[in-house]
């Protein structure tokens, strides 16, 4: 019988395999490149992970959420565009969702004024900016939302990821 971490400061990658219920014996069985050997060195931290395996990875383990916690941490593009998500529950994401909705709603009519000569003024800018973080916040939930699809449905049943 395959022996129990007590490890106390678990990697995300040795956690959601973990969360998979998968020893890396068994994930390294599954998976088609990546050894156990390598899963390990991984968790540990003694290699540092190749986009290739964080595919692999969030495959087997059925955790998309892997992907972008490595895009927002550790690829030197992602740091800079894409926002680290964290796992919610549904009924919490869809709340962020609908209020980042509602807050660009009442924004539409200074959006379409701001834009309509096709630049953004001194005297606009501040509004814009805030415009601006609403579409952050929506964009951050949206995919949020995303994520929860991929891993609750499995990431092949997803519709639109063509």
């Amino acid at each position: 019988m395959p022996r129990r971490s007590t490890r106390t400061d678990k990697t995300i990658y040795q956690i959601s395999r973990e969360k998979a219920g998968l020893t890396r014996e068994a994930a390294g069985l599954e998976m088609e490149f990546i050894s156990d050997d390598r899963i390990e060195n991984i968790e540990s931290g003694r290699s540092q992970p190749q986009p290739e395996d964080i595919l692999e990875m969030a495959r087997v383990y059925r955790d998309p959420l892997l992907c972008n916690a490595y895009c927002s941490t550790q690829c030197s593009i992602g740091r800079k565009y894409v926002p680290q998500l964290t796992e919610k529950e549904l009924s919490q994401i869809t709340l962020e969702v609908l209020e980042a909705v509602n807050a660009l709603y009442q924004e539409r009519e200074r959006l379409v004024s701001i834009a309509v000569d096709g630049r953004v003024s001194d005297s606009e800018m501040e509004d814009f900016i805030r415009i601006r973080d609403q579409l952050r916040k929506l964009a951050a939930s949206s995919n949020t939302l995303q994520l929860w699809m991929e891993r609750s449905m499995g990431e092949e049943d997803v519709p639109g990821d063509d």
